[in-house]
């Protein structure tokens, strides 16, 4: 079988380096981009090797037009062409609305966004180029479509990751050139288990987080045949914690039953 080809951005670690894995053993050989943490790139290019899968480790910094010219033409000159683009890469910044400073949100967006939306127009035209049918997948959050506190700038970025996704998808369809946007919540990435962030866990109602490897899954269902009919769509994958639109407590009586029911209290 014929190896394709993925760039998966910010996977030296997270999401980033099980997504990178995961294609690893689906066929795919893969550009592990970092830009501080050089030995955990190396690490995630090794267990992508370790699956017989060919493994470039590229420092580059998407946020500016020189790092993603330095993160194509390196994985172009390797690689020679792309099937797959992972837009993982990401910034997260938390601060009251009336606190965020242009900088916070300068530094978001330029990651968060205008990163994303160059690297998919890098790999799109390198696609359509050479008529390749390939595939972007676009890393965004649940906070694109949720509200939580001092998340005005993170949420906002990751809404605007998620629609430019579905207005490129609709054009790119004429080269055969699909978009899908994944929409991860709260994921373990290793996070201290009795700092603040575990408070969210019982609201939850799958009542955990998801691990990274879940979320790598679902990536690599949508870079197989079986969702090659799929372009333009969202697929939120976060336990159901945008589902609720009041906390459970406010549904259901002491007894259990609804309120509003017969047999309430």
């Amino acid at each position: 079988m014929e190896r394709k080809t993925a760039l998966v951005t910010g996977s030296a670690k997270g999401i980033g380096s099980a997504i990178a894995v995961e294609l690893s053993m689906h066929g795919y050989d893969i550009g592990v981009n970092y830009l501080n943490d050089k030995e955990k790139a190396e690490k995630t290019a090794a267990k992508v090797r370790e699956n017989g899968a060919k493994a470039v480790c590229i420092h580059a910094d998407i946020s500016s037009a020189d790092g993603r010219r330095e993160l194509f033409g390196r994985f172009f000159e390797v690689f020679g062409g792309i099937d797959l683009l992972v837009n993982n890469a990401g910034v997260s910044r938390f601060a009251p609305f009336l606190d965020v400073t242009e900088e916070m949100w300068d530094s978001v967006f330029a990651t968060d966004c205008k990163a994303a939306f160059f690297c998919a127009q890098a790999a799109a035209r390198k696609m359509a180029e050479e008529k390749k049918r390939g595939l972007i997948i676009n890393i965004s959050s649940n906070h694109a479509d949720g509200c939580w506190p001092d998340a005005s700038v993170y949420g906002s970025a990751k809404a605007a990751l998620t629609k430019f996704g579905r207005n490129a998808a609709m054009e790119l369809a004429k080269y055969g050139i699909r978009i899908i946007t994944v929409e991860p919540g709260y994921t373990d990435v290793g996070w201290d288990k009795s700092g603040p962030i575990f408070d969210a866990c019982p609201r939850i109602p799958l009542k955990r987080f998801a691990k990274p490897e879940e979320i790598a899954k679902t990536v690599c269902f949508l870079a197989s045949d079986g969702a090659a009919y799929m372009t333009g769509s969202c697929v939120t994958v976060d336990g159901g914690a945008l589902l609720p639109i009041v906390p459970e407590n406010y549904l259901y009586g002491t007894d259990g039953n609804l309120y509003g029911s017969e047999g309430s209290k």
